[in-house]
């Protein structure tokens, strides 16, 4: 058995990164992976505590102290075995997650002043790891049940239903509108973050398992939700929410203020050798020019270093707090820092100058924090003088994602909505108000991360399997 608690003698050590004027050049990730070595050592630093609060402050409540000690042992499959149990993708949330606000940040030896456990570095290495030595196991379904389930998106929500629902048994057929299943983990997510090989060969186990996947397929185009019901015995939506919020100021429909996902899938696409018109044209194409992007979260932290890697001239972030307020990852702002972003804080855009109907400039107004809201968060307003001028060509507006109007896009107007379009579900059930259609992730809880829509996906194929299977008795008393 390992020597825990290693924490006092052994410093905190992630992966060494690579020198920021090297990864600025390329797409590649920007963290090497650990030697076997390495991810022991770093793993015998756990305290093995009697209340992990990793576990508890990750949304899919890994057995995060269990696979630590298992790696610290150097029984690395039996670590990747247990940190599978608990979710599908835990090579994908091992690189995205913001560990700093999650199992990191709440890790016990992290508030003695050790520094935390590398929690999320290790989960990467031992999946990485799993998949070299083939102990990924592929997808075995279960036995058929004669019942089939619709899943609409390919999202991480989507994606980790069909793959639970597959296992039960049933018939799956994911439908997604893009040419690629993934969602934003294959288009809105750089390559430096999340190479797209790592969500390819996800993908493709699911494939192998059975799962029918129909891609360029949109709903309310090529079939109406109705329609797809018909199909099917039950429907999950899963879609995400893919509407850019809208900026209220002058010149906001200038050309080249573009919208953030419209920015990142442009390259995300060139990235896959895609023929992308709007990239070689310059529309959505950072290069030699001055780039501004609006907003603080970790989508403008992606535009920010994808603008740096294309060649902009200059990069500027702008956002209306100051740092400690910003809800993007501060591991992110440190590495656009490293990488030549500069950031202007506790500013924001007043309007935009267009000359010949494209923009040239952005007309900032200076930001203070003023009384705190409802939430406790202080509230910015605007500080008077004067406002500041700066040179932008490209305009990014990261300002967060909203959802579509679904009801009217897929002919669905009984399907019940909030007033921010997001979908209604019982929240025991998980169903929305039409018997039989689930929905899970980001449609229903609004924009979140990536880790939450792995266990909404985790627990709607749960309530979905319940109601199934009481469909198929009922159906067998019926007859």
């Amino acid at each position: 058995m390992a020597d825990m608690l290693r924490f006092v003698e052994r410093p905190q050590a992630y992966p060494a990164k690579r020198e920021a004027e090297a990864r600025a050049d390329d797409f590649r990730e920007i963290v090497e992976r650990y030697a076997v070595q390495s991810a022991e050592d770093q793993s015998a630093r756990c305290s093995q505590c009697g209340v992990p609060y990793c576990s508890v402050h990750c949304p899919l409540h890994n057995h995060i102290p269990d696979w630590l000690r298992l790696t610290a042992e150097g029984r690395l499959r039996e670590a990747y075995e247990l940190s599978n149990a608990t979710s599908t993708m835990p090579e994908i949330c091992g690189r995205i997650c913001p560990q700093d606000r999650l199992c990191e940040g709440n890790c016990v030896i992290e508030f003695t002043g050790h520094g935390a456990v590398t929690i999320g570095s290790v989960e990467k290495f031992i999946t990485d790891k799993a998949w070299e030595e083939g102990w990924v196991e592929p997808l075995v379904p279960g036995p058929a049940r004669g019942q089939s389930v619709g899943v609409i998106g390919a999202g991480p929500a989507g994606l980790s239903a069909a793959e639970y629902l597959r296992g039960h048994g049933y018939e799956v057929h994911v439908y997604d509108r893009h040419d690629r299943a993934g969602g934003l983990l294959t288009y809105g997510i750089p390559g430096f973050k999340l190479e797209k090989p790592v969500v390819t060969r996800r993908v493709e186990r699911l494939k192998a398992g059975g799962i029918v996947f129909h891609e360029g397929f949109a709903v309310g185009e090529d079939a109406t939700l109705d329609e797809l019901r018909g199909r099917h015995d039950a429907i999950l939506i899963a879609t995400g929410v893919y509407k850019a919020r809208a900026i209220d100021v002058g010149g906001h429909d200038a050309a080249g203020v573009v919208a953030a996902l419209d920015y990142l899938t442009a390259s995300n696409r060139k990235s896959f050798g895609d023929r992308v018109p709007e990239f070689e044209d310059g529309s959505l194409n950072a290069a030699g020019k001055d780039v501004v992007v609006i907003g603080g979260g970790d989508t403008a932290m992606d535009c920010v270093r994808t603008a740096i890697r294309q060649g902009a001239r200059s990069v500027k972030c702008l956002y209306r707090r100051d740092r400690a307020n910003m809800p993007g990852s501060q591991r992110e702002v440190a590495n656009a820092e490293e990488e030549g972003v500069e950031f202007v804080w506790l500013s924001a855009p007043a309007s935009f100058i267009e000359d010949g109907g494209r923009v040239t400039h952005v007309r900032a107004n200076r930001m203070r924090l003023g009384s705190a809201d409802a939430s406790g968060r202080r509230t910015p307003e605007i500080d008077p003088g004067a406002a500041e001028d700066m040179p932008a060509d490209l305009v990014v507006k990261a300002l967060g994602f909203d959802a579509e109007d679904l009801p009217h896009l897929w002919d669905a107007p009984e399907l019940g909505v909030t007033r921010w379009g997001t979908v209604l579900v019982d929240a025991k059930t998980l169903m929305t108000s039409l018997d039989g259609v689930f929905a899970a992730g980001d449609i229903v809880r609004g924009a979140s991360l990536v880790v939450w829509a792995i266990r909404d996906g985790r627990d709607v194929s749960a309530a979905m399997h319940q109601y199934l299977k009481t469909k198929a008795a009922n159906a067998k008393v019926a007859a």
